[in-house]
């Protein structure tokens, strides 16, 4: 027996018979009961790694990470072993509430994402032993035989063996926003991973046809794990907030260090006793100290996650909230984030004339010329999808945009359908690059409706209907133009014909040369509805938008030019090879100039993001798919789609957008600044008190005086004047104009020279 997946190179290189026997499977029965026992043993459960979650003790050491906590353990243990109990278990208290709070949002976030990966179990049917069941996905091994419907999603990777008008969604995996169409015939060995029809890839969905496969790989072996250990080899860097809270806590602590220091050897220079100077020197450090920072930082935070919960968003990272308030650019994928991810009829070339279709405007063609209505017959009539009471569709989604832009037109789908019942069918085919059906017209003659790829259908015409719906005598080449045209604007161009027959009579293969053209249908995979405006906003705040995709430069180019991600009259873009023309020294350069990267492999969004980080930016990076992945983890911040997105990107990332909103992203960001704001100013104003306390002990021990005031005291004053009066400001709305700033420099510390004067001032 072969060994498996890892036996078997370039499985789209070889026959499919080939594959089979070098996986010694069975492409009739497959497997027996006993081998697939030994495979599982061998070869494990089909199914991704996922990152363990923390537990609560790792979480709880990481609230212990901050020198001035670390100050105040050392100061409370010094206080225990002098005696002072008391003193030494409130210090401990403070400190064992701060941590409290950190460990209980922290872990909120977490076991929420994880409920959410919950919900993607999925199954497939196999063939074991000569029958046909349904089992878990997980359960599948290599040499599995798997059979694939429409609405499946694919559980492992095959080499298909048997396909049937099979097309596949892989935009998660590809970034293409059309179905892959598949066949059985091998091809290069360095194809393209969209290029290899012969595949069918874990996570991608089926969306027409039938077909067989034989598992080639499973759990980390796919594709789909093979980008998740890209994604491994990323380490998540810190947030700016962390960064500047830690350099702010290392110079506070050495600050106070240095006077609770001095404090200690004025005490002993005087011959008191060594206790007593050292409770000085402890009083000076506990008021000097900020006790309620963690707890404000803390409190901030989960008030900006609360905030965001309301906005369907789920935020792994308590400190993620605040990094969107620092971005200076959004890497965005198109599809399924700022596109819809579903194809949508916008424009229509018929009769002469060009009706261009916008969102809820199917209104406008209430009155149908005669040949713009024969043209979305035509769509509706040669189609296999089908249409819900409800608009919801079923199939591939070029043919359910075709149903709807008929609806939306005022024609009774039903109804048509149920008139004009289908004699005979001609498939799409690969070959073919077109479909063809035949009804009877109810004058014993029937009418074949035709739809297909615009240079194969013109071809076959000899007339097209004009305005009127007068006949002509076609001019192909005026035709090609149209179509290329609407192919430049990044549209899915499809051409409808028909031809009336006397009599009704079995499909004709080939179709004849003497086809009527009806006219063309250009669709599109449409931006979502609020996302123009959000990334006008994003754009207003000094925060630059790229878009990262891996779709075609044209409809990228499109997309992006419609909903404003670009500078100048027209986006920028740069293709997959450009960027592999292009070493790293020069890649800044690059990436700062583009608005838009097309056909980018999972591995260009990660150098894209490597590349404007070196330049000093901090990076947003939004994905739903499995190719986005290993940028979601490099970023400062990945943002992953929780609807429609896939587990990988999702564990990928620090924010989870479950309504898949693009805009929720511009209301995160001004959130993010309100948390830094209150941040700042909680800061602020509790400084210049604890800064002050320290200074009277330091006054007090120069004078040679009693102290007068206790560390215990000190801590009393601290805590309840932080928790009653300074916590309130984590509760400050947001400035006026909060959204018009420029984004804060990711290297400008915490506190800036004229709030350090203030500080100082308001201190002595």
């Amino acid at each position: 027996m072969a060994d498996g997946a890892d036996d078997v190179k370039f499985p789209h290189a070889l026959a499919g018979a080939d594959v089979v026997h070098e996986l010694g499977a069975d492409q009739i029965h497959g497997l027996d009961a006993d081998e697939v026992s030994a495979r599982r043993a061998r070869f494990g459960e089909n199914s991704l790694p996922r990152a363990r979650r923390r537990s609560d003790l790792a979480l709880l050491v990481e609230q212990f990470r901050s020198p001035l906590v670390v100050i105040l353990i050392g100061a409370a243990t010094v206080t225990l072993v002098l005696g002072r109990v008391l003193d030494a278990a409130v210090i401990f208290g403070v400190v064992a509430i701060n941590a409290a709070i950190g460990v209980v949002q922290e872990g909120r976030a977490e076991r929420a994402l994880e409920a959410l990966a919950e919900l993607t179990e999925t199954s497939a049917h196999v063939v074991r032993g000569g029958v046909r069941r349904l089992v878990p996905a997980r359960q599948l091994v290599p040499g599995d035989l798997v059979t694939l419907d429409a609405g499946d999603k694919i559980p492992a990777d095959m080499r298909l063996v048997d396909a049937a008008e099979l097309r596949v969604n892989e935009a998660v995996l590809t970034g293409e926003s059309l179905p892959a169409e598949k066949s059985p015939a091998a091809v290069e060995p360095d194809a393209d991973l969209a290029d290899r029809s012969g595949m069918a890839w874990a996570g991608t969905l089926v969306v027409a046809g039938q077909g067989r496969g034989i598992v080639t790989a499973t759990g980390g072996l796919t594709e789909v794990g093979r980008i998740q250990r890209l994604a491994a080899t990323t380490e998540p860097l810190e947030t700016p907030l962390t960064r500047q809270i830690a350099s702010f806590s290392r110079v506070l602590s050495v600050v106070i260090a240095a006077l609770a220091g001095l404090t200690f050897a004025v005490g002993a220079a005087r011959d008191e006793p060594l206790a007593d100077s050292f409770i000085a020197a402890v009083a000076l450090a506990v008021g000097a100290i900020p006790e309620g920072l963690p707890a404000a930082v803390t409190i901030s935070l989960a008030l900006g996650v609360s905030r965001m919960a309301k906005r369907n968003a789920i935020v792994r990272r308590l400190a993620a909230v605040e990094t969107l308030g620092s971005t200076t650019t959004i890497g965005t994928d198109k599809t399924g984030t700022v596109t819809r991810n579903e194809m949508v009829v916008r424009t229509i070339f018929a009769g002469g004339a060009r009706h261009d279709l916008h969102e809820g405007e199917g209104a406008a063609l209430d009155a149908l010329d005669p040949v713009t209505a024969e043209t979305l017959t035509a769509g509706l009539l040669a189609n296999d999808a089908q249409l819900g009471a409800d608009g919801m569709g079923t199939g591939d989604p070029t043919e359910v945009a075709l149903l709807r832009a008929a609806a939306g037109a005022g024609i009774d789908v039903r109804r048509v359908l149920a008139e004009r019942g289908r004699v005979d069918v001609l498939p799409f085919s690969s070959e073919r690059q077109l479909m063809a059906t035949s009804h009877r017209d109810g004058r014993g003659g029937d009418v074949v409706y035709v739809k297909g790829a615009p240079e194969v259908v013109i071809r076959l015409c000899r007339t097209e209907l004009v305005a009127g719906g007068v006949a002509r005598p076609i001019d192909r080449a005026a035709a090609l133009e149209r179509a290329h045209r609407l192919g430049e604007e990044g549209m899915r161009v499809l051409a409808m014909a028909r031809l009336r027959r006397a009599e009704t009579a079995p499909i004709a293969v080939p179709l004849p040369g003497d086809l009527e053209l009806l006219g063309l249908q250009g669709m599109i995979d449409p931006p979502r509805a609020a996302v123009t405006s959000a990334v006008a906003e994003c754009i207003d705040a000094g925060i630059s938008v790229k878009m990262i995709t891996g779709d075609q430069p044209g409809t990228a180019r499109a997309i992006a030019s419609s909903v404003g991600v670009h500078r100048g009259e027209r986006p920028h873009v740069v293709t997959g090879r450009g960027i592999d023309a292009t070493d790293d020294a020069q890649l800044g350069t690059l990436v700062a100039e583009a608005d838009v990267f097309a056909r980018a492999t999972p591995a260009h969004k990660l150098r894209l993001v490597r590349a404007l980080q070196a330049d000093g930016e901090v990076v947003a990076m939004t994905g739903d798919g499995v190719n986005d992945a290993p940028a979601l983890r490099q970023a400062d911040i990945g943002i992953a789609m929780g609807s429609a997105g896939t587990d990988v990107a999702r564990e990928a990332s620090q924010l989870v957008l479950l309504d898949d909103d693009f805009s929720t992203i511009a209301a995160a960001v001004e959130e993010g600044r309100r948390v830094f704001d209150n941040i700042t100013k909680f800061i602020t104003w509790t400084l210049p008190t604890n800064l002050a306390e320290g200074l009277v002990i330091l006054v007090a021990i120069l004078l040679g005086i009693s102290l007068p005031i206790t560390p215990l005291q000190i801590l009393w004053i601290n805590m309840v004047t932080a928790v009653a009066l300074g916590l309130m400001l984590a509760f400050e709305p947001a400035e006026p104009g909060l959204m018009e700033r420029a984004p804060r420099p990711p290297r400008q510390p915490i506190l800036t020279r004229p709030l350090i004067a203030r500080i100082g001032l308001v201190s002595f």
